[in-house]
């Protein structure tokens, strides 16, 4: 990926969602870059055109809509190519006029947890990411000790019925089989409540367990890696410092946690980055991202304004 942000095409993409909870997708014709691929209907932003503007004029000429509210999603960077790529993705609930192909493209209307990735173009990818990504990502505490299986079982079952829907075991004081166990036991609830699990570092554990169950990869893993370590049906999860670990992250993983973001009893020693510096970072980089690092959920709205994903956090979540 290119560092010359700045010569990046930028392309304004509309995230279309209906009543009912679908999204709309456009397929690439033949003849074009990437053909048969599918991705969210847009385009090129014209020079000095503002991009809330040539959103409206996109979705206009490309479906025939006159389009009323529209959100910032995600902005992703990507290359394709010798081709940089500044992908400006927004929501969009509210607009005049049915959807047409204009432009002879396919057009499909489908749920979020229904696409198939690898059937989308790749800088698109990361934006349905973040349709399907909850606000917060809730990590259990470090000091839970082994014996508390049965309170913790019942307390992450709760969780999920409360409107939980990621969720980190975090347990360094288990044996890595007892947080497998445990993982197993809450997988049918997830699968019921459309949750995700996360086990802290176990790559085999979640191949093991199958859908329903991903993993975190801590920094030190994150680096070495080449390749994607599970499916895209088991969602990955970066712990992110820097923007070297954040670029690594775009290639393996389905988000990040950015941290420290403010100061926190878990790393003392730790200098805070701070909103500013997060909002920097999260700019170049090409994944939802979450704040983490002295959170609560009262902090989500400040980490989307930052144009992060939402917040993680462990003692402020529970």
């Amino acid at each position: 990926m290119s560092s010359k942000l700045t010569e990046a095409m930028h392309v304004m993409a509309g995230v279309l969602v209906d009543e009912q909870g679908r999204v709309l997708l456009a397929q690439r014709p033949p003849g074009k870059h990437l053909a048969g691929l599918w991705e969210f209907p847009g385009g090129k932003l014209e020079a000095a055109e503002a991009p809330l503007d040539g959103l409206m004029r996109e979705l206009h000429e490309e479906l025939g809509i006159e389009a009323s509210v529209a959100d910032p999603l995600i902005q992703v960077r990507w290359r394709y190519g010798d081709r940089d790529l500044r992908l400006d993705a927004w929501m969009v609930r509210h607009w005049q006029g049915q959807p047409a192909s204009l432009e002879g493209q396919a057009l499909q209307w489908c749920m979020p947890v229904q696409v198939d990735l690898t059937q989308l173009a790749p800088a698109d990818r990361p934006i349905l990411r973040a349709l399907q990504l909850p606000p917060c990502c809730s990590i259990t505490p470090a000091d839970v000790p082994p014996e508390s299986f049965a309170a913790w079982r019942e307390r992450l079952m709760q969780a999920m019925v409360a409107g939980e829907r990621l969720l980190l075991l975090r347990f360094p004081l288990w044996p890595a089989e007892r947080v497998r166990e445990l993982a197993a036991a809450l997988q049918p609830m997830a699968r019921k409540y459309g949750a995700q699990l996360l086990l802290s570092g176990d790559v085999d554990g979640a191949r093991e367990l199958g859908e329903g169950v991903g993993v975190q990869l801590k920094a030190q893993q994150l680096m070495p890696l080449c390749e994607r370590p599970l499916p895209f049906t088991q969602w990955v999860g970066a712990s992110c410092h820097d923007a070297t670990e954040l670029a690594h992250a775009h290639q393996l993983a389905d988000f990040a946690t950015l941290s420290p973001v403010a100061p926190t009893a878990t790393h003392p020693g730790a200098t805070p980055l701070g909103w500013p510096r997060f909002q920097s970072l999260v700019a170049q980089a090409s994944l939802p991202v979450y704040a983490l690092g002295g959170m609560s959920p009262a902090d989500k709205e400040a980490a989307r304004q930052a144009g992060g994903q939402g917040v993680a956090g462990i003692r402020g979540f529970w």
